[in-house]
């Protein structure tokens, strides 16, 4: 870890989702993965802790997701820490996929969460670019 690159969150769709193996090639700054074989407290902790001191909270969320906790992570980072948050939806992931109605409802949480000032982007190489290169600007 260099500790002079910002970290980033990658919080979002677990349930066997491969998008953090996609990302994590990409990337040129530090990254948390909170995904662990054995969700524990102390898992769970240090979650947490990355979720308050991280620079960054990327929420990706795919075809693959189970539950809906992400979202809710997602819409409190966007009213806690816009500044901080970064959001994505992949409408493809392996073989599953969104519908129709669910891409609509996405495309409108991407518009809710931009409007308090979160970045939203639309490709995986979107959001590493930014947070290879784009975060010097940001920062200032």
């Amino acid at each position: 870890m260099n500790n002079s690159l910002p970290t980033v969150f990658l919080g979002g769709t677990v349930a066997g989702s491969e998008w953090r193996n996609q990302l994590i090639p990409l990337l040129q700054i530090n990254y948390f993965n909170p995904v662990v074989e054995d969700w524990n407290e102390e898992a769970m902790h240090l979650e947490l802790e990355h979720r308050h001191k991280d620079e960054y909270l990327l929420y990706v969320l795919t075809p693959k997701m189970e539950g809906f906790y992400s979202v809710a992570e997602l819409v409190d980072d966007a009213h806690k820490n816009p500044q901080r948050t970064i959001f994505t939806f992949l409408e493809q992931d392996g073989d599953a996929v969104f519908t129709a109605h669910q891409m609509k409802s996405l495309r409108q949480v991407a518009k809710l969460v931009s409007k308090l000032g979160v970045y939203s982007f639309d490709t995986l190489d979107e959001v590493a670019n930014f947070l290879n290169h784009d975060w010097k600007k940001a920062l200032v």
